[in-house]
């Protein structure tokens, strides 16, 4: 596959690929160590993306402490293709657990941190800058201030949000647009057949007030990715969520199986028909892939080499459905088709008008 087409990122002008790539294990340090690359085993997942035109990276100082950053920033040197490229990375989480001040999202740290990032990189700027999740103390005006500073700086290009509260987003979208600040761009969160939780609120309000979406593990941590199968009582397949077992439920193991199907139907691997579907769905501006190796990313780049049916897609939003709870079942179309239309249209208001009467159900 090669990316010959490009989408414009959420209310800005910045051309992104519809596949990023996702490089938290790229590298051998920190937290996410174990399952990291070396250098020579990174470089040619690198490769592989840039060959084919991918243009979006998606990295974070935490990745692999900050050798995710190094790697990158390594890699665009020897390729010479730094301009080409759409660096995201993020900020929040502590890089000194001894310092109050290393972590979080205030204007210390969040300055610190890019200036760290910076470094690793090998560049003076960054296209596109994350507040990677919500730290529940800092003021949204003090982030959008700092964030506003850095672009006018010419050390951040587009500023944007991961893992935050779809009010959070909304507040912040609205205050940058009221007080003329630099506006997010980007709202990125888990989002893939097992987890469509985002449906409900951050979508629509991403839609709204036009950040694009970028969707993190769109294989459900590997669930979806066609190598475990439920077994009785046991989880079987190479990988560690066959260790959690128990952590499926009886509808994701059925959503397992008609994801097969589909896939067969198409003759492409389940992780694909996964990876089409995410990256297709109303308000996803990119699905971030990652890799264990360049061939297997050159397979998961064929995600988007085909169109999904209708009667598939379908099928696959009928089984990972999540119902409604709450205040939210009142904005169905089942909730809605309790209202009585008077087949006027809004604001025709003949003389003696008076409310529709809602014919609610028994006992409402």
């Amino acid at each position: 596959m090669t990316f010959d087409q490009y989408y414009l990122l959420g209310r800005s002008g910045l051309r992104v690929s519809r596949l990023a790539l996702g490089t938290m294990n790229f590298g051998t340090a920190g937290f996410h160590a174990p399952y990291g690359k070396t250098t020579d085993e990174a470089r040619p997942i690198f490769r592989r993306y840039v060959e084919a035109g991918g243009n979006f990276l998606d990295t974070a100082d935490f990745y692999t402490a900050g050798h995710s950053e190094e790697l990158l920033g390594q890699f665009m040197a020897e390729a010479g293709n730094r301009d080409r490229m759409v660096v995201t990375t993020k900020f929040t989480n502590s890089v000194d657990p001894g310092d109050p001040n290393a972590g979080g999202n205030g204007r210390k740290h969040l300055i610190r941190a890019l200036e760290a990032s910076l470094r690793r990189l090998r560049t003076d700027y960054v296209d596109l800058f994350l507040l990677h999740t919500w730290d529940r103390i800092t003021p949204v005006e003090e982030v959008l201030r700092t964030f506003d500073d850095l672009v006018t700086a010419g050390k951040i290009r587009y500023a944007g949000l991961s893992d935050v509260p779809a009010w959070y987003a909304s507040h912040a979208q609205t205050l940058a647009d009221a007080n003329s600040l630099t506006p997010m761009v980007s709202l990125q969160l888990p989002y893939s057949l097992i987890e469509r939780g985002i449906e409900t609120e951050h979508v629509p309000a991403a839609q709204q007030l036009g950040l694009g979406v970028t969707a993190w593990s769109p294989l459900g941590g590997g669930f979806l990715s066609g190598k475990y199968r439920n077994s009785g009582d046991t989880v079987t397949g190479q990988g560690r969520l066959a260790e959690d077992g128990d952590a499926w439920t009886q509808q994701q193991w059925q959503l397992l199986k008609t994801l097969e199907t589909a896939a067969g139907r198409l003759g492409v691997p389940m992780a694909r028909v996964a990876i089409n579907w995410v990256a297709t769905q109303p308000g996803i501006a990119s699905a971030i892939v990652g890799a264990s190796s360049a061939e297997q990313l050159g397979s998961t780049l064929a995600a988007l080499d085909f169109e999904l049916p209708a009667e598939i897609r379908a099928e696959l939003d009928r089984v990972s459905a999540t119902p409604p709870v709450g205040v939210y079942r009142m904005f169905t179309p089942e909730y809605q088709s309790w209202l009585v239309s008077t087949g006027a249209k809004v604001g025709d208001k003949p003389a003696g008008y008076a409310p529709a009467v809602r014919n609610w159900p028994d006992g409402q």
